[in-house]
């Protein structure tokens, strides 16, 4: 079965591409690989082919140097799964993770990779078919 990209994913991403055209995408990612099929993750199909998870590279600027901007980005999509958007299931940036588990509040991330290259955005059974703009300022939201 040919895998199929949430659509909230994929508008995520695209709000992210349109206003930052210039950004480094060496860590995005999508589809996992065999390191990831090894073990449970929102990156693998699921049994409809659905692929939840999207990894998006820190470098938002696309050149060393710029300020780091990934941190305040990953806080306001944070923000707008705690304001009500139930597409969002969970964020793990920079040896942190928050998710509705814990009110949306960040709390140390102990997996294997602590997400400090690329910021990682798990999306629910929601977001499959709902391709609504994401409420974001610095991706276009208000």
């Amino acid at each position: 079965m040919k895998p199929k990209l949430s659509k909230a994913l994929v508008q995520l991403r695209t709000q992210v591409d349109d206003c930052y055209p210039d950004r480094d995408r060496r860590s995005d990612g999508t589809v996992g690989d065999t390191r990831h099929a090894a073990r449970k993750s929102d990156h693998n199909p699921d049994e409809q082919g659905w692929v939840r998870a999207i990894d998006i590279d820190r470098d938002l600027a696309g050149k060393k140097g710029k300020p780091d901007l990934m941190p305040d980005l990953v806080d306001q999509i944070r923000l707008a799964a705690k304001s009500g958007d139930k597409r969002i299931s969970y964020i793990i940036f920079d040896g942190r993770i928050a998710s509705s588990k814990k009110a949306w509040a960040w709390r140390p991330y102990d997996g294997i990779n602590k997400h400090n290259h690329h910021a990682h955005v798990s999306f629910t059974i929601k977001g499959d078919e709902d391709s609504t703009w994401f409420n974001i300022p610095m991706i276009g939201g208000k």
